[in-house]
């Protein structure tokens, strides 16, 4: 509901109130609402209209996923969803009025060497080919999609719509110009790294080297290298989208002023809330509104629990000392992978789930709430990172898509602040970057 102009996302969970700027709390349990603005009337009039259905607001915004890693049908994934296929596999999209996904073309770290750079092309060329076979299978109705009015077109037609991402420069070597390639064949959405640093930016995750038993220094390059430099450049004159998700704080602020169009986050939460590296800080959620961009939320509990908890923080150092690993954490399930015996690995990972718990859609609106109170609600939108260890309770899948529609009403955003939220605030971005 509004109270003069102010919207009431406050939330009261086992008597805890969390505050909200314009509320004043006073005895638990009692909640005294202070609003600014307009006198609240004594009696609360009843709603002139009845208020749309979720299904009614779902089926009419372009409902879209602006990240989610490329599962390849037939290979092992610790990461796809119980049924073994991908979280976002085309009957799920269905399933759950998501209209489009943006699929990553990633890598993850490795050696910075010619045999390394060739490695990481050909794992990037063979996922790119994945996602377009998708699209040219005519039972999953879907197209990709290389411009906004190509999305919007598909959306007119009911299909549905696959756009290209792209992550990790490591991809490139250090030829500015592989970006062109990556381009011409549909990639529109473009991050330069993922976990670890590489020849073009610093990242917000410095990868651990077993070898040295530390991890990378948390500047190589200050930000961006020069190779970073030319390809922001390059990125905004073929008109494709800069995505500053895992890079380091500095290196996103001086993508921002680079960048002479807007800029996205395609699956980040807020640092104020949950104080891991790869989250944006207040410096970097204003930075973003700046350019005209967008910051999307991700449904992964490993970036929404509540950092402030000095208990569980104290209870998830015990676990990853019980495991062997550092106690220190860019993020809690960090440096499962340097665990190699299997079993302790497997307790490890199943001590930190059991501690963060399964994670609520509430949890990732609060992220979302956060940002709109900031910058406005045209800023925010939605990036899931399935494919990659993401997924809560009710938001396992894009087949549980509608549940997060139906908690935004719930909160008290309308109908066309949902639409932005889902895909037209990333729609507008696309419009405006040139696709």
């Amino acid at each position: 509901m509004r109270v003069g102009h102010v919207r009431v996302h406050s939330i009261i969970r086992s008597h805890r109130l969390i505050y909200k700027p314009g509320f004043t709390f006073l005895l638990p349990g009692l909640l005294m609402l202070v609003a600014c603005t307009e006198p609240v009337p004594d009696v609360m009039e009843p709603p002139t209209a009845v208020s749309p259905s979720a299904k009614e607001v779902h089926q009419r915004a372009l409902v879209l996923d602006a990240h989610a890693d490329i599962e390849i049908p037939g290979q092992e994934s610790r990461y796809a969803g119980a049924d073994g296929r991908s979280q976002v596999a085309p009957d799920k999209m269905r399933d759950g009025g998501v209209d489009a996904v943006v699929m990553a073309v990633a890598v993850g770290p490795g050696p910075r060497d010619a045999q390394g750079y060739a490695e990481s092309r050909a794992k990037a060329e063979e996922e790119l080919a994945a996602v377009i076979k998708l699209t040219e299978d005519p039972s999953n109705n879907l197209v990709l999609a290389r411009s906004a009015e190509e999305l919007v077109g598909a959306h007119s037609s009911g299909k549905g719509a696959l756009i290209l991402g792209f992550q990790n420069a490591r991809i490139l070597g250090t030829d500015v110009t592989v970006l062109d390639s990556f381009f011409n064949a549909g990639v529109r959405v473009f991050a330069l790294t993922h976990m670890g640093h590489n020849d073009f930016a610093d990242s917000s995750r410095p990868i651990y080297i077993a070898e040295q038993g530390a991890h990378e220094p948390v500047e190589e390059h200050g930000g961006l290298s020069e190779l970073g430099r030319s390809a922001i450049k390059r990125i905004n004159e073929l008109g494709g989208i800069i995505d500053v998700s895992q890079l380091s704080r500095a290196a996103t602020l001086q993508v921002l002023a680079l960048s002479s169009a807007p800029v996205i986050a395609s699956h980040s939460n807020v640092r104020q809330l949950s104080d891991v590296s790869r989250n944006l800080s207040d410096q970097e959620i204003d930075g973003i509104a700046k350019s005209g961009g967008v910051i999307h939320v991700a449904p992964f509990r490993g970036y929404l629990f509540d950092s402030t908890d000095k208990v569980l923080d104290d209870q998830i150092r015990t676990v990853r000392r019980v495991a062997g690993i550092e106690e220190d954490y860019y993020y809690p399930f960090e440096l499962y992978w340097e665990i190699d015996d299997v079993e302790i690995q497997k307790a490890f990972l199943g001590s930190v789930s059991e501690l963060l718990g399964p994670g609520k859609i509430d949890d990732m609106l609060n992220h979302l709430d956060y940002i709109v109170e900031r910058v406005g609600v045209d800023h925010v939108g939605i990036g899931t990172d399935f494919n990659h260890g993401s997924g809560i309770e009710g938001f396992a899948d894009a087949s549980e898509a509608l549940n997060v529609t139906t908690a935004l009403l719930a909160r008290g955003y309308s109908a066309e602040e949902i639409e932005k939220i889902w895909g037209g605030n990333f729609l507008r971005v696309f419009r405006e970057t040139g696709g």
